[in-house]
């Protein structure tokens, strides 16, 4: 788990996100409905990959991401690799 200097340093990396308690979240708004099932389609891929999966609510084309590492108890180098990945994503589909 990560200290809070870390999280501090990290979240400066990825302006998008907040966090809230032992997550980091993002909203993002995809161009449309399609674009915004792809973007979950991309980010369920990578988190495969990873083997680290955020939570998703998907609302028409808004999207809310949290991520938080459930057996460490907190945040994570996880947490934040997966962020960045999500953003470089998302912004393909803005």
């Amino acid at each position: 788990m990560l200290d809070e200097t870390e999280i501090t340093r990290k979240l400066a990396g990825l302006p998008e996100w907040r966090r809230e308690g032992r997550e980091i979240r993002r909203t993002f708004k995809a161009r449309d409905f399609p674009a915004a099932i792809r973007v979950v389609d991309e980010v369920a891929a990578r988190a495969e990959e990873l083997n680290h999966h955020p939570d998703v609510d998907i609302r028409w084309r808004t999207l809310h991401f949290a991520l938080t590492t459930h057996d460490a108890g907190g945040l994570t180098e996880k947490d934040f690799a997966l962020a960045g990945d999500i953003d470089r994503i998302a912004e393909r589909y803005a």
